[in-house]
């Protein structure tokens, strides 16, 4: 792509990266790994993976990464300069880099004097040598090269000469795109623009990475673009330090559906927005905000008087894009109606269609989610747990066997200089073929131990049982304060082909957890086309 090509819009995601650096945030190597995936399903064509050689964790991203098949995306590796002295080829940090074997790297340079003198403590010509090389050696070896002009916006207001001359360096030595960095969050609309004016006049491709310290981050991207630039990075959800970063979930709509502008995101694509954005919140472990524009649960809710008179004629009177083209759904709040056409239209995703908005059942599954989503339980990230309901509510579930009851023991006793012995006995009463089980297992924690317990009592019966693995778990308090307080487990799960989520609420951890877990363990024998034991 060309400077020229102003109106494709080239995007990059940081959230692995930038948005883990938020206050709260923690991922996983496998929660990277399936951002990732949920990232490549969007079409973002780059994604930020992390710092090679920063830490393990990255380190393991990488190598992970590359046993993905990715369909729209490529993943960068990230890390700055070259550092003063020394040859370029003998350079950790350019070492790092390739070893991350990702065919695109993004480097950042200082391009604020301030920062060279104070923070570097090297010449400003010392610095324009780091960029230029950095990037030229890169260049030669991978097949992309984004260079970020950090605190530049900052550095073109405190000396312009200078900050226009680190892009030069990073242009000459063959950079792909020079990605201006508003890296304190502190710039107005105005100040952007005119600095995205002047490095646009070094005719080089021209991206943008906000922060959202002055909450300006969507709009002064959006300025940037309206300037010229053609790169634009940020984050889902606006994750990232401080006050976070640009919200692509935000911006991404807005560049394609306001201003007109072509990405490698396609409209069928730009569905699964509100997914991903839901999916990163739960990975992140936080309630996903509801008022966020675009992906938010109310963006589209409406609430009775004259609104949802109008919506109901003609949604454009209260609604400024179709919420389904980003995935999300109109709701009305005050209606039961309108909760049988979400639930009609979330049963054929199911493969359950042609069902009467009249059906009782449709009527008994409106009134048990409504139920349970008062009592803290969210499906977003439990799928599972949502159809195993829906099926039931069709008949479409038989019983592959009846709980009786559990038990959990937690061990935790010391030893004479060999530190504490810790586990946890749990025991399972079923009623399987009509015949009472009851067994015992010893596990490292509760959740292992009743999970080992539920699996041995049914895999004479149901073998498959065992293909079941425990993934991902995360709590979340709902409601309350101290150990009492009610919470919501969220489990993930594979066998090995599928992946899936099942939910449990209650104030016992312990009784959410075993709620979640006999979901998924009916859930797999469901999918499997498994006949009940006789």
């Amino acid at each position: 792509m060309s400077a020229a090509d102003s109106n494709f819009i080239t995007l990059y995601d940081t959230t692995l990266r930038d948005g883990s650096q938020g206050e709260d945030i923690l991922f996983s190597v496998d929660d990277k790994l399936r951002i990732t995936k949920r990232l490549d399903s969007l079409g973002v064509p780059f994604i930020e993976g992390g710092w090679p050689g920063a830490n393990p964790k990255d380190d393991a991203f990488f190598s992970e990464v590359r046993k993905l098949t990715l369909k729209n995306s490529r993943v960068s590796a990230f890390a700055s300069t070259k550092r003063p002295g020394g040859a370029v080829e003998d350079d950790k940090t350019m070492q790092g880099l390739l070893a991350a074997e990702t065919g695109v790297v993004t480097i950042f340079g200082k391009s604020w004097d301030l920062h060279v003198r104070d923070a570097l403590n090297i010449s400003l010509e010392e610095n324009l040598e780091l960029i230029f090389e950095s990037i030229r050696f890169l260049k030669s070896r991978v097949d992309t090269v984004f260079y970020d002009a950090e605190h530049f916006f900052d550095g073109h207001k405190a000396n312009p000469e200078y900050a226009l001359k680190t892009l030069i360096a990073a242009r000459d030595a063959g950079a792909d795109a020079l990605v201006l960095c508003e890296t304190n969050g502190g710039r107005l609309v105005g100040e952007v623009v005119r600095s995205t004016e002047a490095a646009l006049e070094l005719g080089a491709t021209v991206g943008i990475h906000t922060h959202n310290d002055s909450g300006l981050a969507v709009a002064n991207t959006l300025a940037a673009v309206e300037a010229g630039a053609t790169h634009v990075q940020g984050t889902i959800n606006g994750i990232g330090e401080r006050c976070g970063n640009c919200d692509l979930t935000t911006v991404i709509p807005n560049l394609l559906m306001k201003m007109g502008r072509k990405s490698d995101v396609w409209p069928e694509q730009l569905q699964n927005l509100t997914g991903v954005s839901r999916f990163v919140d739960e990975m992140i472990n936080r309630s996903p905000r509801k008022n966020q524009p675009f992906v938010g649960q109310s963006a589209f809710a409406h609430k009775g008087g004259i609104h949802v008179s109008a919506v109901s004629k003609n949604s454009a009177t209260y609604e400024h894009i179709r919420p389904e083209l980003i995935g999300n759904k109109q709701r009305i709040l005050v209606s039961d109606q309108s909760g049988k056409s979400n639930l009609v239209a979330k049963l054929a995703e199911f493969g359950i269609t042609n069902l009467d908005s009249q059906d009782s059942r449709l009527q008994e599954l409106l009134a048990d989610v409504k139920d349970l989503e008062s009592r803290g339980y969210q499906f977003d990230g439990a799928d599972a747990s949502f159809e195993l309901r829906a099926r039931r509510a069709m008949d479409q579930v038989p019983e592959f066997f009846k709980l009786q009851g559990f038990r959990v023991i937690d061990e935790r006793r010391q030893r004479n200089g060999n530190g504490p012995i810790v586990g946890a006995e749990a025991t399972v009463k079923l009623n399987v073929a009509n015949r009472l089980v009851h067994l015992v297992w010893e596990g490292a924690g509760p959740v292992d131990s009743l999970h080992g317990a539920l699996c041995r009592a049914l895999e004479w019966y149901y073998p498959s049982i065992n293909d079941v693995k425990l993934v991902d778990f995360k709590v979340r308090i709902l409601s309350g304060i101290g150990t009492g307080a009610r919470v919501r487990v969220l489990i993930e799960w594979q066998d090995g082909e599928q992946r899936w989520g099942t939910v449990g609420v209650s104030d016992h951890i312990i009784a959410a957890s075993y709620d979640a877990m006999v979901e998924a363990l009916v859930y797999k024998l469901y999918i499997d086309g498994v006949v009940p034991a006789k």
